[in-house]
């Protein structure tokens, strides 16, 4: 099922405006890179998806099984290394981009709901996609 589309727009700047449906936000590079610093990165959108979607999974499992989950904290960090200094990949060239998604649960959960959530946070449906085949087209439009 195709999602709705998410449309960016830059002038001559790192700075994009991005809207999908009727929400509008700007993505730019930190000054030291040679944006402006208005707004997440490109990478920290990718991880905010990630820490999102890991979130509302764990919402929607609890709330389904009745666990009483409170509130959920992510902290998602990013890093890359060379594929060829990576010791436990299977890629050999290239870079090898890293997610540790840190999950903090709140609310009166057994040691058996802890880790019930924990194996379901690995289920978030935008893990499955970063850990898929990914195929991207661009397209020149006129």
């Amino acid at each position: 099922m195709p999602s709705q589309p998410v449309t960016i727009r830059s002038g001559a700047s790192f700075r994009n405006e991005v809207q999908a449906g009727p929400h509008t936000w700007v993505l730019d590079e930190p000054a030291s890179a040679g944006g402006g610093g208005e707004g997440p990165t490109p990478y920290d959108m990718l991880a905010a998806a990630l820490g999102g979607c890991t979130s509302m999974t764990l919402h929607f499992y609890a709330r389904r099984e009745k666990i009483p989950l409170e509130g959920v904290e992510v902290v998602v960090r990013h890093d890359r290394e060379h594929a060829a200094d990576c010791a436990d990949c299977l890629t050999t060239s290239g870079y090898i981009h890293r997610f540790r998604v840190e999950i903090r649960l709140d609310g009166y959960l057994t040691e058996d709901d802890r880790q019930k959530l924990l194996g379901i946070a690995r289920r978030c449906p935008v893990a499955k996609a970063l850990t898929s085949e990914i195929k991207i087209d661009e397209v020149l439009m006129t």
